[in-house]
């Protein structure tokens, strides 16, 4: 068994997972590839048989005989890559529906485009559904894996196989987007130029952490608006990218009602910028933003990670005061800012500063996520230092 192996019962997410394994007759996890999602089911479900819908024999039985194949594998079975069978849902809904059995099936997939479509249309009020993200600070940082610079972290990235097979960035990531974009845009959509795709994906990764220009990213692309939306919905699908969205109340300002881009793992957008060891890091005009992709994917990644549900936001107006994450709560909103800087300075404050005056008493906690290592309560704010994230 690999450490990895033994690793992965530490997910936080299982604790969710067990819980409501008794409440719902089906339970979905998706995910990236390599998320550690086939792993994490086994390890977890050990009594359940384990079926993959990529092996062309499984694949063929239940696109043939779908009724036979779910009469053979009828209770405490995992289906893995379930989306390559769009069919079998209805008839997994009839099953579940006669047999009345919690925790009858568990369906895994990398797609979550189809997969979510799937249970939308035949299994809803029937299933949990989970996201398995990438490693997070906390499950690295429970087993001694969380680097002491966010510089190293940033370069690595989350992926468990970086941690388990200690594989070279550059070639686990230059290896992850050609499987990607080979085999699963290709089932996706019929996209004629594949090197066009991967150019858009380099596109994306400069526009990290930055509003979103459509037009912008077609003209540079060399495509169309409608291209873009498509290829965006795509790459969201499969877990690469995902967009923060603008909180609107105006607060009597103009605001800015464009969402911000950003990726799951900044191990493969260092890849995609071109950036290979700590110096080119350090050096980069994308530290800044790397740093805040990165702390704004460990929110989204505790979020599902620990079934939280939250909503997270950004917030700017037309002027450029811009506050970097907001999150709403019952008595109105936390607000952060995310600064690079190994060193707190005044000016930091100023966006978080600005939103407190004009929203009318709505901000519950104003905090500055930053690059240094000491975490400090103050008057007014809180300082956190970017690996006490984990707490």
């Amino acid at each position: 068994m690999s450490y990895y192996q033994l690793i992965m019962i530490e997910r936080q997410i299982v604790q969710s997972i067990h819980r409501l394994k008794d409440k719902f007759p089906v339970l979905a996890v998706t995910g990236p590839r390599q998320s550690g999602k086939s792993t994490l089911l086994k390890k977890i479900f050990p009594t359940y048989r384990y079926i993959s819908l990529e092996d062309p024999d499984n694949r063929e039985f239940a696109e043939s005989d779908p009724k036979g194949f779910l009469k053979l594998y009828s209770e405490q079975v995992i289906l893995d890559e379930i989306q390559r069978i769009p069919n079998l849902f209805s008839y997994i809904q009839s099953k579940v529906d006669e047999s009345k059995i919690m925790g009858q099936y568990i369906l895994s997939g990398s797609q979550n485009f189809h997969l979510v479509e799937k249970i939308t249309q035949s299994l809803a009020g029937r299933v949990a559904l989970f996201k398995l993200l990438p490693l997070d600070f906390k499950e690295l940082a429970h087993h001694q894996l969380l680097p002491s610079r966010y510089i190293d972290l940033m370069l690595k990235g989350f992926y468990p196989a970086m941690y388990d097979r200690q594989i070279d960035p550059t070639d686990f990531y230059s290896n992850y987007i050609q499987t990607y974009v080979q085999r699963d845009i290709s089932q996706l959509i019929n996209i004629q130029d594949l090197n066009l795709f991967k150019t858009f994906i380099q596109l994306c990764a400069g526009r990290s952490g930055q509003i979103l220009n459509l037009s912008a990213l077609a003209n540079e692309c060399g495509i169309s608006q409608p291209t873009v939306k498509s290829w965006l919905s795509i790459l969201e699908s499969s877990f690469i990218i995902f967009q923060l969205q603008p909180y609107f109340q105006n607060f009597n300002k103009r605001v800015i009602k464009t969402a911000k881009l950003y990726f799951y793992d900044t191990g493969l957008l260092c890849f995609l910028l071109r950036i290979r060891d700590a110096h080119a890091l350090m050096t980069s005009d994308y530290k800044g933003a790397l740093f805040e992709n990165m702390i704004i994917a460990e929110f989204q990644k505790q979020n599902y990670h620990n079934y939280l549900h939250q909503d997270f936001y950004f917030w700017r107006d037309s002027n450029g005061n811009e506050v970097d994450l907001l999150i709403p709560n019952e008595s109105g909103f936390d607000i952060f800012e995310i600064k690079a800087s190994e060193t707190i300075l005044k000016q930091q404050f100023k966006g978080l500063e600005y939103l407190e005056n004009i929203a009318q008493g709505s901000v519950t906690k104003k905090t500055l996520i930053y690059g240094g290592e000491e975490s400090q309560i103050r008057t007014n704010y809180s300082i956190n230092a970017w690996h006490d994230l984990q707490n």
